[in-house]
């Protein structure tokens, strides 16, 4: 089963935990997120991250805010006009459009939020005991449609990357790379890029060896079928979300893989292309926070180099996200505005202090829970460029993985990606 980084109560007293993700991989606590404030802080902070999810807690905390102010809970504050319901959809406006700056880059938050904003504007409701229902549903309806396309997304990835590979004449086992967090912790469930790596391994245990003599021999391994043998995730710097997040993910899956560092890639690469004893890396996927109407794709950090890469050595790179990442207001990757991280993210390293005895992590003898701390890693007074994400140009993507399909480029190297949504 995936991991759950999203907990919500869908009957009243509407409650919405999320898993803090800034104390993976050593510990696992589930924080409370009770106003429109907690998610924006929440996001900001990175303690939930990934396009997808941030986009549902984002829309789950409207859900939650209004609900504590019908029931009572922050009686007394001045956050909303209950009784005027014009006063009401103006207050809820503005702090929606606070939320969408948590993170800015982001296509998915602002698209959601953008959603809400035409809910409230459109509405015909005279209280907010009618409004609430609307917002209720729509942001119900889009945890539940990020789950059904997550699984989508794996099916239509795993079918494209081997069927591509059969049609080159490949056989047997391959690996695939992948960078930053696009699993269960950066969705509802089951994950974009990496999704398509749960799907991926599930086609490869069918052929497995049989266990027992009475399993079917058709299980059996075939060394002329394809089938995924092992996941490299980046460590993916400067915020580990490879070696905290998705190396979390995988463990817990029993998905073979093996942790690399971000400048590991090409000497891997070349190094499994001179072992005939070792699946060769064919495939690379990763995620999307924001897929412009050409193609270009802002993604973390290292993502444009890692395309450069593949394109280098002739590996698949596909970019895996849902419909709701596109954004056919902007035509080109020059256009997207890079969030810039605070420079302590770079300069430090957060993680679980180790006992130098044991080399274990050391946990509080109350809660369990491992004891965290900062190391500084950088020279003091240092001038630090910090952007979260980087642009890969479409000429370096070979797809674009989507619920409805797989787009590739036509004759002149462009995407359509306006024809997903006629």
């Amino acid at each position: 089963m995936s991991l759950e980084a999203i907990k919500f109560t869908r009957s009243a007293p509407y409650e919405l935990t999320i898993l803090d993700q800034l104390l993976l991989p050593y510990t696992s606590k589930y924080i409370t997120i009770n106003t429109i404030v907690d998610a924006y802080n929440a996001i900001k902070l990175m303690q939930v991250r990934g396009a997808p999810a941030i986009a549902i807690v984002g829309t789950l905390s409207v859900v939650v805010e209004l609900s504590h102010f019908l029931n009572g809970k922050f009686q007394g504050q001045a956050h909303y006009d209950l009784q005027n319901i014009q006063n009401l959809k103006l207050q809820i406006i503005e702090r929606l459009r606070f939320l969408i700056t948590s993170r800015p880059t982001a296509v998915n938050l602002a698209n959601a939020i953008n959603e809400v904003i035409e809910i409230v504007i459109r509405s015909q409701a005279t209280s907010v005991d009618e409004l609430f229902p609307e917002i209720l549903k729509f942001a119900t309806d889009l945890y539940d449609d990020d789950f059904k396309n997550n699984f989508k997304l794996g099916e239509n990835g795993k079918a494209w990357i081997l069927n591509e590979l059969e049609k080159d004449g490949f056989k047997g086992d391959f690996s695939i790379l992948t960078i930053c967090n696009t699993g269960s912790l950066a969705t509802s469930g089951y994950g974009t890029a990496l999704g398509v790596v749960r799907s991926l391994w599930s086609h490869s245990k069918e052929f497995q060896t049989a266990s027992s003599e009475d399993e079917p021999a058709t299980k059996k391994a075939k060394s002329d079928v394809i089938k995924l043998s092992k996941c490299y995730p980046l460590e993916t710097r400067p915020y580990n979300q490879g070696s905290r997040l998705t190396a979390y993910e995988l463990v817990y899956e029993k998905i073979p893989s093996q942790l690399i560092t971000d400048s590991m890639v090409t000497y891997l690469i070349s190094t499994l292309n001179k072992d005939p004893n070792s699946p060769p890396i064919k495939a690379c996927v990763v995620g999307a926070d924001r897929i412009v109407r050409n193609g270009d794709t802002a993604n973390k950090i290292g993502t444009f180099q890692l395309s450069l890469i593949c394109a280098k050595f002739g590996i698949k790179f596909l970019v895996v996200a849902p419909k709701t990442t596109i954004d056919l207001n902007t035509v080109h990757g020059d256009d997207i505005v890079v969030e810039q991280r605070p420079a302590i993210e770079f300069q430090n390293v957060s993680g679980g202090i180790i006992d130098p005895q044991t080399n274990q992590v050391v946990r509080d003898q109350t809660t369990g829970f491992a004891i965290a701390g900062k190391v500084g890693v950088a020279a003091p007074g240092i001038e630090v460029w910090n952007p979260s994400f980087d642009v890969t140009p479409h000429e370096y993507i070979d797809g674009i993985v989507t619920e409805d399909g797989v787009i590739t480029k036509d004759s002149n190297g462009d995407f359509d990606l306006v024809s997903l949504f006629n």
